[in-house]
């Protein structure tokens, strides 16, 4: 099993980091959701680690690659979502996606992604995630076109809107190349791409919630074309540079119940 270590923008002394791994962990919880991530790309720019720590809550620390932030927009096709062992959800189970996301760690040392914003085209996902889940699901017009291995995704944001009423866009184009055999993964790949929890907040509460994959097959990324503001939507500077760039064909996804982060006292308490 390979594994990386990375520096970070704050110290967590009370607590162990968890190593990255490609491999997932073993899958011990309650099953909340079952999905498929297809057709997934990943665009990831660093940033200084301060310019992200200030968008997010107390309770979370940035996660730092060569002491450097990562910022990701993320396209993909969300298909047959199921709630527990419910058969796929029709016409709300499958969907474009795209989402802007940045990486960190909780206050036991346990490595998850941050979501920024989700942009979806169900109205009804987007209330549902919202309310249930507190993830901050956006509604859009969303399109996804293929010719050959020229991909292109769009979206339009609908609600909410920024102040002024400017919708968030993005338009994302690339074309996928050669398979990355798994010796030539990067431990920069592992990092943006191997995790396995996300985490939200709820009335301030952080919330972790273990996910769970094969390992990411990853392919080389050409021709990457994007015009978006959906990261400066975010409170975000605009990225600078080209981005790194890698392509996923899917897997299939398994997704906990969210559980309440505790603090290490606690912990080492047993509450």
């Amino acid at each position: 099993m390979t594994t990386s270590e990375t520096s970070s923008a704050t110290s967590t002394p009370s607590a162990s980091v968890e190593m990255i791994s490609p491999e997932p962990p073993t899958w011990d919880r309650r099953t909340l959701m079952r999905q498929r991530w297809d057709e997934l790309a990943y665009f990831h720019w660093s940033y200084e680690p301060d310019v992200v720590q200030r968008l997010l809550p107390d309770g979370l620390i940035v996660d730092t690659f060569d002491d450097r932030a990562w910022v990701g927009l993320i396209p993909f096709e969300m298909r047959n979502v199921q709630l527990g062992p419910t058969p796929p959800v029709p016409f709300l189970g499958s969907f474009i996606e795209i989402n802007v996301r940045t990486y960190v760690r909780d206050r036991l040392g346990r490595r998850s992604v941050w979501f920024f914003s989700l942009d979806v085209p169900r109205s009804a996902i987007v209330g549902v995630a919202r309310t249930v889940f507190s993830l901050p699901y956006c509604w859009a017009s969303t399109e996804h076109t293929v010719d050959g291995e020229r991909h292109r995704y769009r979206m339009r944001r609908r609600w909410p809107r920024r102040s002024g009423g400017e919708s968030a866009v993005a338009d994302i184009a690339f074309t996928v190349g050669a398979p990355i055999a798994d010796d030539d993964v990067t431990d920069l790949d592992h990092f943006l791409s191997a995790r396995w929890a996300l985490v939200t907040t709820r009335r301030a509460t952080p919330l972790y919630g273990r996910v769970h994959h094969e390992r990411w097959p990853l392919h080389e990324v050409t021709g990457v074309r994007i015009e978006q503001d959906v990261i400066e939507a975010a409170g975000l500077p605009g990225p600078v540079g080209e981005p790194i760039a890698r392509y996923s064909p899917g897997v299939g996804v398994s997704v906990a119940w969210f559980e309440r982060i505790r603090s290490v006292e606690a912990v080492a308490a047993g509450g």
